[in-house]
């Protein structure tokens, strides 16, 4: 073969080899950088109602104490006290879990929620206590829905975000093989996460977690987004989400797996 041919079919196979090497780490980066953020979210809290108006309550929490419109606060209503069984000195109090707190509006020194009830359970009132746990809260990361119109291979995305959530120590997170699989064997979508809330719940609580963790890439006006959004297990509902670019390749370490066969992603 002559040398220009030669070259031709040198030129040929650098044009398809794929653009977007290194995409999920890129990810992963990106989401490390977008974590704090995320977490705050998170941070435990307690309070009491303040008012109740319908499906409203206020909270005695605002933006002095850190509350962030789409946090979930549990609404509880403290009953009898409980004894230590030797000293008879008291422990704390029995608590009946009334319904959610979704927040809307925050204030300075108060906030705005729409209320989620139980069913069966007695309606909200004014200083019932609201909560967000001080315990790990359980999540369940599904695979990455690319609609940057990319072709990377993302498949390493949950386990990415997995690791940044679980170092925390403020999330305890499904194993993301467990959660893959579901999707992979096609009972369920990512897009039915996002768009039915009944789906997105049902499925949540068959996982007994609290929430859903969607990463998305997004491109806007040639700029790829990670998007990472939180759907409520309790209503299915999407609350809040965090966006950032992507960082730009070179910016991020392979963090391929032992067992993972090498890709182009």
């Amino acid at each position: 073969m002559k040398r220009g041919g030669v070259l031709a079919l040198l030129l040929i196979a650098l044009a398809v080899i794929p653009v977007h090497a290194g995409v999920a780490d890129r990810v992963g980066a990106t989401f490390a950088l977008m974590a704090d953020d995320f977490i705050k979210a998170f941070t435990p809290l307690e309070g009491v109602v303040a008012a109740v108006e319908g499906d409203t309550l206020f909270i005695d929490l605002g933006e002095a104490n850190g509350v962030q419109a789409g946090q979930e606060f549990t609404v509880f209503r403290a009953g009898e006290p409980f004894h230590h069984p030797l000293t008879g000195r008291v422990l704390g109090r029995y608590e009946d879990i009334l319904g959610y707190a979704h927040v809307k509006r925050v204030d300075r020194a108060f906030s705005e929620a729409a209320y989620v009830p139980l069913p069966d359970k007695p309606g909200p009132r004014a200083e019932d206590g609201v909560r967000i746990t001080k315990g790990r809260i359980k999540v369940a990361v599904t695979p990455a829905l690319d609609l940057s119109n990319g072709h990377a291979d993302v498949r390493r995305v949950p386990y990415l975000l997995a690791t940044v959530l679980e170092r925390s120590k403020r999330f305890q997170v499904v194993d993301p093989l467990s959660v893959t699989d579901m999707f992979a064997s096609g009972t369920l979508r990512v897009e039915e996460v996002l768009a039915r809330p009944d789906r997105a719940s049902r499925i949540a609580r068959n996982l007994e977690v609290t929430g859903w963790v969607v990463p998305m890439l997004i491109e806007r006006r040639g700029i790829i987004y990670l998007d990472v959004t939180w759907i409520s297990a309790i209503t299915g509902t999407p609350l809040f989400s965090r966006r950032q670019p992507l960082l730009p390749p070179g910016t991020a370490e392979e963090q391929r797996f032992p067992w993972e066969p090498r890709v182009e992603d």
